[in-house]
């Protein structure tokens, strides 16, 4: 996107989508997104690195559900503009008839991803909200991809800190699926000793499309619900956890 803007997009207000992918050496993003994402890292120097673990992450825990576990459907809410090692392309590596489905409240992330994504038969992107799940269910349904019936690697990666009171809304998207099914999250956090640096980070992200809401990780844990807390050591590796830790927390769980 650097350079002419497509109709209908606000180049003068920073978008979290598109700073995330200047985060992560993308260009689809425009000038207002860069300098909020300047000002992020000089609060958060670590920022920049803590975008590409936490991609990192999210590669991770999709090839060992579909490695390990036998997972062939994903559901990726919240799931931005399409960059690399996107969640297809590693479920791909391990089984190409792998389904995905990617969710976006924004028009224009579900316009551009769903241009790069034309030519994929195993893979859709539909325009919903994480606040509308019965919406989600029926957009999803609709692709053909989904089988609520069989389990379902379910994705909320660095998206639930931009919704405002999202418990009940994650509950009903767990009721949703099948036994079998597996839940991964990242979360910002709020830690004591970074507090004042949280709350720059808040007035940053103020400013643009999307207000951020860190949580502590107490909170982030009620998302799980009563679904069972994996021991992520064996495919997460410690180096990578403690270099997330200064900003989020993740985590990966089972439905029973």
């Amino acid at each position: 996107m650097i350079g002419e803007a497509p109709g209908g997009v606000d180049v003068h207000t920073a978008n979290s989508a598109r700073i995330y992918d200047y985060m992560l050496g993308g260009k689809d993003n425009f000038a207002a997104d860069r300098e909020a994402a300047e000002r992020i890292v000089r609060v958060f120097p670590e920022s920049r690195d803590g975008v590409r673990g936490n991609r990192e992450f999210l590669g991770k825990v999709v090839r060992h559900l579909a490695g390990e576990i036998g997972i062939r459907q994903f559901l990726d809410i919240g799931a931005g503009l399409p960059t690399r090692d996107n969640v297809h392309q590693v479920a791909h590596s391990v089984d190409p008839a792998a389904r995905t489905v990617y969710v976006d409240n924004d028009p224009v992330v579900c316009v551009h991803g769903r241009a790069l994504l034309a030519k994929t038969s195993t893979v859709a992107m539909v325009n919903g909200d994480v606040r509308k799940p019965e919406d989600i269910h029926a957009k999803v349904s609709q692709t053909g991809l989904i089988d609520w019936n069989r389990p379902v690697g379910l994705l909320m990666v660095a998206m639930l800190h931009f919704v405002d009171e999202p418990h009940e809304h994650v509950a009903r998207l767990r009721e949703m699926v099948a036994p079998g099914s597996y839940l991964a999250i990242t979360h910002l956090t709020t830690t004591g000793e970074r507090g004042d640096d949280t709350e720059r980070l808040r007035q940053i992200y103020s400013r643009t499309n999307t207000p951020v809401l860190p949580r502590s990780t107490e909170e982030i844990n009620l998302f799980f619900g009563d679904f069972e807390l994996l021991d992520t050591s064996h495919f997460i590796p410690p180096h990578l956890i403690r270099r997330f830790a200064s900003l989020g927390w993740g985590g990966v769980a089972r439905k029973r």
